[in-house]
């Protein structure tokens, strides 16, 4: 291998080849551009937009278009890029991951693929890793899209809906990772069109493309709420259940451990609820605002026919704890889910606790994977090279520096304990001090920065900590981390996105001065540079080495920036963390005579180092990989349930959907009560008769049809009459307006609700699934296999219970839902909520706010 790259170069040297025709061709269209006067560069997104239109591509656009931003960088912002910022711009443009030092301008090698990309009119996304690098990058940048005719924004916590939209509708938007994956699960939850932020998911250049894909990857977007504080209502509904006689009122399924109301049933609780004020006189418990009720007395039901004390469950103290039916063991921390664990604390009259639901969920892979074109760029990639290409299809390649790299990077100094390296690097800092040397401390963690920070306040060595707290702050003091004298102890997650500048940065140096002492601070500020440079340039010193390779390289980098001098060395000791948990290490160091306060420098500790360096990062991959398998699963299932959402929320309609729903429920429920070829002995006429009626709210006389000897097809085709002639006098009592926007509305209703119920029920499954490996299984298959009964289940439930609730839901005129009375209390104890006129009222009726508990704060 090492003769073949040798003979052709490595796959980066070839690729760095390869694209230098078009550096030279950019290079060429430079005189044609200067020559330009500010309009007609401006123009030239127009002119490249047309020729798009015509069938030219963006490869072709390519060259024009990066001399097009070179030419505007260098007027807007006094930055022309170099020869190596456009090979890293292409290198993007292409769908690849730019390696590029720290100080080599990454910031703005993304304007140029942004730009071109741009053109399409489908938008581009650049991914920053806090809300300080998106403001500030997009505000940076946007002076150079907006003297070119494009238009740039930003998205930051804390910005409204409206913000939101506007932003993702420019032509390059800046935003961090997790206000675009939450957006994007938030628009799966929206109910109308007009209410998602984001466009289709185009192009996306991750700055920072380890921190962002790599480490934050490790925790998955989760939006969860509360589900509302209904304790009242549980036991409200509770104390209705001695009404209710079983046989007459409700039948139990006890092998499935359901339990439903019968007709009778049914018009009893109207009747009751109606006399303890929650329904009106003129509302049915199937109407769409009282859904929820219908699902609490369900609930209710299963709790005293169901679920029986000391053989499903006990009660320990205050708390219902679920036995597990194989065992007999308890499960403690296992609770049901939709308000059925609820029902059973209300039936004991223990306290009846609240829970958080997932609402949606995505992990960050599965959210970038989406997107048409994925890039990024980072001063450190290479050696997570093989997940960038596994997990996201990315190649990692190195972009050359624009000058030779000027740094020293010492070999680890080791030392046999924490006290001596202490000493140590004291005496290393101080040195720098004295001299006026800047030196930038690396730290693990803010409890090392913070040990080192008090032995330095003790030394009486001024010096700034950082700890990532405050992303502004940080970035300040990092900028001036390279004047004369400065110390400056940081954790390794301190300060990304900005250079460190011998001298200090000039900018913030000029911040407030006035005209006259412009010239006097430049002066000044260039003569420290000089002497900082004199001195050796911008000192790295690392306490202790990172589990990964990655970070130490990080910091490294701080130093030598574009060919400035620097130096680096990483300060060990054997009862650092790395060096405990691998007990080689140990074992190497005994074999070397080690004196008291002096350190030895060896390669071959160093070698061992990077090996226990390289098993944790190979350890955490396979981690990564596992989670991302198991979320691969649920991925293909969010992908369905997401586009059934947007197909409906497109539609003007979805009468046709609705149709289709009643026709297959219909055709199923046929086929399991009329067998193919079965005699009519065979039929289940009584079972038949009793599902028309749950799931349609019609009342064949089946027994007559069949009586006047009609065949099985005959009894099918009267049903299905019949349950389009109920379903046609609605729409005429409704109107065809009425009933479609009905339709749309409880389709999604019901689309979210068995989504999110889904999301628990998987997340159980996954919770105890690696126990199927002591029986010899092979636990994601077992999930994979479950998972997909489960959304079988899903979609058969989806259908059943839009079919139900559109076959029984009534509307009532506005007057009368206007002058119903509020349910239940005569306060308002949400008074001091913020809750919205038109949102659910929390106590659970189904009304809205404003027809329940906020009529109350209305008329006080």
């Amino acid at each position: 291998m090492t003769f073949l790259k040798r003979m052709f170069g490595s796959r980066n040297d070839r690729f760095i080849k390869s694209v230098q025709p078009i550096i030279k061709r950019i290079n060429e269209f430079a005189p044609q551009f200067e020559a330009m006067s500010d309009d007609e560069l401006k123009g030239m997104a127009v002119k490249f937009k047309e020729r798009l239109a015509n069938g030219e591509t963006l490869d072709k656009l390519l060259p024009e278009a990066f001399a097009t931003v070179r030419e505007g960088a260098h007027r807007a912002i006094g930055l022309r890029p170099y020869d190596v910022q456009m090979i890293g711009g292409i290198i993007q443009h292409y769908g690849k991951i730019t390696e590029m030092k720290t100080g080599e301008g990454k910031t703005l090698v993304a304007t140029m693929p942004a730009y071109l990309n741009a053109l399409t009119g489908k938008g581009v996304h650049v991914v920053t890793v806090n809300d300080y690098l998106a403001k500030r990058d997009a505000e940076w940048m946007a002076q150079v899209f907006e003297f070119l005719g494009l238009k740039c924004s930003y998205i930051i916590s804390g910005m409204n809906q409206e913000e939101r939209k506007e932003a993702y509708a420019a032509d390059i938007t800046y935003a961090t990772n997790n206000e675009l994956g939450f957006d994007h699960l938030r628009d799966n939850m929206a109910f109308e069109m007009e209410q998602r932020v984001q466009r289709n998911l185009h192009f996306a250049i991750v700055d920072e493309v380890d921190s962002i894909l790599i480490d934050e990857s490790r925790t998955p977007l989760i939006i969860s709420g509360p589900t509302e504080d209904k304790k009242e209502l549980y036991r409200f509904i509770d104390d209705l259940l001695p009404e209710f006689k079983a046989g007459d009122d409700y039948e139990v399924d006890e092998k499935t451990k359901s339990a439903s109301l019968t007709e009778d049933g049914t018009d009893k609780a109207e009747s009751l609820l109606k006399k303890r004020g929650v329904l009106g006189e003129m509302d049915t418990l199937y109407a769409v605002e009282n859904v929820m009720l219908v699902h609490h007395l369900n609930n209710a039901l299963r709790a005293h026919a169901c679920y029986k004390k000391d053989v499903d469950y006990i009660v320990k103290g205050d708390e219902i704890v679920l036995i597990d039916e194989f065992t007999g063991r308890m499960m403690d921390g296992r609770r049901l889910s939709a308000g059925m664990h609820q029902a059973i604390e209300a039936k004991e009259k223990v306290r009846i606790q609240n829970e958080n639901q997932t609402l949606a969920s995505i992990t960050y892979q599965n959210f970038f994977r989406m997107y048409d074109k994925l890039a990024g760029m980072t001063g450190t990639a290479d050696t997570e090279a093989e997940e960038f290409q596994t997990i996201y299809g990315l190649e990692v390649l190195q972009v050359p520096t624009h000058k030779p790299v000027a740094r020293v990077d010492d070999t680890d100094t080791i030392y046999r304990t924490l006290e001596e390296k202490d000493r140590a690097v004291l005496a290393d800092i101080k040195d720098c001090y004295e001299r006026g040397q800047p030196i930038l401390v690396g730290t693990t963690s803010i409890e090392k920065s913070e040990h080192y920070s008090r032995l330095l306040t003790k030394d009486r060595v001024k010096h700034q900590v950082l700890n990532a707290r405050h992303h502004e702050k940080e970035a300040e003091i990092i900028a001036q981390a390279g004047r004369l004298g400065a110390v400056t102890i940081a954790t390794n997650m301190a300060g990304r996105g900005t250079d460190i500048k011998m001298g200090g940065s000039l900018d913030l140096l000029l911040e407030g001065a006035e005209a006259d002492q412009i010239e006097a601070i430049t002066a000044a500020y260039e003569k420290e540079k000089a002497e900082v440079l004199e001195l050796g340039g911008l000192r790295v010193l690392g306490t202790e080495r990172n589990e990964s390779r990655r970070v130490d390289n990080q910091l490294r980098g701080r130093s030598g920036r574009q060919g400035d001098p620097g130096s680096s060395v990483f300060y060990i000791s054997l009862q650092d963390d790395l060096m405990r948990i691998f007990g080689q290490l140990d074992q190497l160091m005994g074999h070397l005579e080690m004196p008291k306060d002096e350190a030895i420098k060896s390669r071959l500790v160093s070698s061992a180092i990077e090996t226990a360096q390289r098993k944790i990062e190979s350890r955490n991959f396979d981690y990564r990989k596992q989670t991302l398998k198991y979320d691969d699963v649920l991925n293909d299932q969010r992908k369905v349930i997401y586009e059934q959402r947007q197909e409906v929320m497109r539609a003007s309609d979805v009468e046709d959907i609705i149709l289709g729903m009643r026709e297959e429920t219909l055709e199923m429920v046929f086929a399991a009560h009329f067998p193919m070829k079965s005699m009519p002995e065979q039929w289940l006429i009584s079972g038949y008769k009793e599902e028309l009626n749950r799931l349609f709210d019609i009342h064949p006389d089946v027994d007559a049809w069949v009586e006047e000897g009609l065949g099985a097809d005959d009894i099918f085709a009267r049903t299905n009459e019949l349950m389009e002639k109920a379903y046609a006098d609605k729409e005429e009592r409704f109107g065809a307006k009425g009933l479609r926007h009905i339709e749309r509305g409880l389709l999604l209703q019901v689309l979210d609700h068995q989504w999110k119920e889904h999301l628990q029920r998987l997340d159980f499954l996954r919770q105890g699934i690696h126990l199927r490996g002591f029986g010899q299984k092979d636990p994601l298959q077992e999930f994979k296999r479950e998972a997909f009964d489960m959304f079988d289940g899903l979609l058969a439930a989806i259908r059943d219970q839009v079919v139900t609730l559109m076959s029984r839901v009534e509307i009532q005129p506005a007057s009368e839902v206007e002058n119903a009375e509020p349910a239940l209390p005569e306060t308002n104890p949400y008074a001091e909520q913020d809750i919205g006129r038109n949102d659910p009222c929390p106590c659970g009726s189904g009304r809205k706010y404003k027809y329940c508990h906020g009529k109350l704060q209305a008329s006080a």
